[in-house]
């Protein structure tokens, strides 16, 4: 998607340990109308697939979720990082690790609001090592709904994530991938 790479490339500031900081338009502040474009890219990927969910991980990934949701017209679940009153007892739960966080999260998603008959696409702001999504697979699984799919806005290509997640036999469409951060320069695949 050429105008999410070029939004990237102006206002993306590459920090040491690959991280790339896109927190002035993506998952800080963000730029709905970039949203918007990202929610018609992923509605044009996956036409034709049956969707009757979006699943995402709190916070950053709930942004995009809800905008790419209106496209589908479809309602969001994100799993929640921390149990509350209000989400103790029956939920599934997985373990992922935040590569930008550098720590391991619980996180769970309430049984009341994904089933076997739900059709579920991930939608996610970043795919570096896999992690996230892995955990989110797992809970798709174990409710026996069907996984239809990952939306990734922007994939670390020079890690494993999305070959360990395609390897699985999971499809995965990501909007920019990056192969490569060296020197603070971004570069394409």
């Amino acid at each position: 998607m050429e105008l999410l790479k070029q939004k990237i490339l102006k206002d993306g500031v590459v920090k040491d340990g690959n991280v790339l900081k896109v927190d002035s338009f993506l998952n800080h502040q963000m730029d709905i109308n970039l949203f918007k474009e990202i929610g018609k890219e992923f509605k044009r990927r996956f036409e034709g697939e049956e969707i009757n969910k979006i699943l995402t991980v709190e916070a950053s990934g709930i942004g995009i979720a809800c905008i790419v949701a209106q496209y589908f017209d479809v309602p969001v679940v994100f799993a929640k990082k921390n149990s509350t009153k209000n989400i103790a007892g029956d939920v599934y739960r997985a373990s992922v690790q935040s590569f930008t966080h550098g720590r391991v999260y619980d996180v769970i998603v309430s049984k009341e609001y994904l089933n076997e008959n739900d059709k579920v696409l991930v939608i996610d702001d970043f795919l570096a090592n896999g992690c996230a999504l892995m955990g989110l697979s797992e809970i798709i699984e174990e409710s026996g709904a069907k996984f239809v799919g990952a939306g990734i806005v922007i994939e670390k290509g020079f890690q494993r994530g999305g070959d360990l997640i395609r390897s699985k036999g999971i499809r995965v469409e990501s909007l920019a991938i990056i192969d490569n951060m060296s020197n603070g320069v971004i570069k394409f695949r």
